[in-house]
C-alpha cells in the first residue's frame, strides 16, 4: 500500500539576515516564436513564491519581449532554430548556467532540436529538473531517456494527455484519466521521478507516497496555469525543500491561489495571470493555517 501524505510540508522560517542567494536561483528554459509568455509566467511564479533570483533563458528572437513581461527576472539569449525554437545548441550553455533548479519546457515547442535539447539537459543536468509542457512532450519521444538513471531529481508535471504520451514511452498500459493514482505511480516509478499527474484533485507521487490536492477549481483550466505551477515547484526546491515536498505544497498553494481568485474574479474570467496575484495571499494563508 502507498503511503498517503497528509500534512503539507513547511518552507523554513527567513533568518532576518537574509539576502537574496539564499533562497536559491530558479532557471527557467523555454519560450519560442509565438509563445513569450509561458516562461514568463514560470519566472514570475518563481520569484512571487519566494526565490531569491529568476533567469529566464529563451531564444534570441524573443528575448526583449520575454523579458519585458518579467522584469524582476534576468535574461539571457540562446542560440534559436530558424523557426525561433531553442537550438539543440544552447544545451551546453543552459548547463554551465548557476542555478539551483531548472524549469525546462514552458513555451519551447516541439521539434528535433527540443528532443535534442530536452534528452541533454535532463541527462546531464546537476540541479533538479522540473520538466512541464512541451518539455514533456518532448521527453514522451525519448523513451531510453525517460528510463535511464541521471545525475539530479526530476519531476514530470503533466496534464492527463502528457500523461498518457509518457506512459506509451515508458509501456505503460493503463489511461491516466480513468487510473489516476496508479497511473501517476508507475510512471513515477518508471522514470524514478516526482510525477505531478494535473486535474481535479491533482495526484503528485513518487511512486512510494501520494498526496491527493484538495484545492483548485475549474476556472484554472486556462492557458499558462501549468507554466505558473511550473514557477512554484522550481522556486520551492530552489529554497530547500526536497522535489517531492516542493511538489506537494506547490500544487496546493498553486489550487489556493485559483480559490482565491476565482473569488476575485469568478471562475469564467479567471486567467494565469490573476493567480499570480493572489500568490502572495496563498502563501499567507499557510500561516495563518
Amino acid at each position: 500500500m502507498p503511503r498517503s501524505i497528509q500534512r503539507l510540508p513547511r518552507l523554513p522560517a527567513r533568518p532576518r539576515d537574509a539576502h537574496k542567494g539564499i533562497f536559491g536561483r530558479v532557471l527557467v528554459a523555454g519560450g519560442s516564436r509565438g509563445m513569450i509568455g509561458a516562461p514568463a509566467l514560470a519566472a514570475n511564479a518563481a520569484l512571487r513564491s519566494g526565490c531569491g533570483l529568476a533567469h529566464l533563458a529563451v531564444p534570441a528572437p524573443v528575448q526583449l519581449a520575454a523579458a519585458a513581461l518579467a522584469p524582476c527576472a534576468t535574461s539571457s539569449a540562446l542560440a534559436a532554430t530558424p523557426d525561433g525554437m531553442i537550438a539543440a545548441s544552447a544545451a551546453a550553455g543552459l548547463l554551465s548556467m548557476r542555478a539551483d533548479v531548472l524549469a525546462l519546457g514552458p513555451g519551447m515547442g516541439r521539434s528535433r532540436a527540443g528532443e535534442r535539447l530536452v534528452a541533454a539537459l535532463v541527462s546531464r543536468s546537476s540541479v533538479p529538473v522540473v520538466l512541464d509542457a512541451d518539455g514533456l512532450n518532448n521527453l514522451s519521444g525519448l523513451p531510453r531517456v525517460l528510463a535511464a538513471r541521471r545525475p539530479a531529481a526530476l519531476v514530470l508535471t503533466p496534464h492527463p494527455v502528457e500523461a498518457a504520451r509518457l506512459m506509451v514511452a515508458a509501456d505503460i498500459p493503463l489511461d491516466p484519466k480513468s487510473r489516476r493514482r496508479e497511473s501517476a505511480m508507475a510512471l513515477a516509478r518508471a522514470a524514478s521521478a516526482v510525477v505531478v499527474l494535473k486535474g481535479a484533485g491533482s495526484i503528485v507521487t513518487d511512486g512510494e507516497a501520494v498526496f491527493v490536492n484538495r484545492t483548485g477549481n475549474p476556472g484554472m483550466a486556462t492557458g499558462g496555469s501549468g507554466d505558473v505551477l511550473t514557477g512554484v515547484i522550481a522556486a520551492l526546491i530552489a529554497q530547500g525543500l526536497s522535489p517531492l515536498d516542493a511538489a506537494v505544497l506547490g500544487v496546493h498553494v498553486h489550487g489556493r491561489a485559483g480559490d482565491l481568485a476565482a473569488r476575485r474574479v469568478g471562475q469564467v474570467s479567471l486567467i494565469a495571470t490573476d493567480l499570480l496575484d493572489v500568490l502572495p495571499a496563498a502563501f499567507r494563508s499557510l500561516s495563518a493555517g
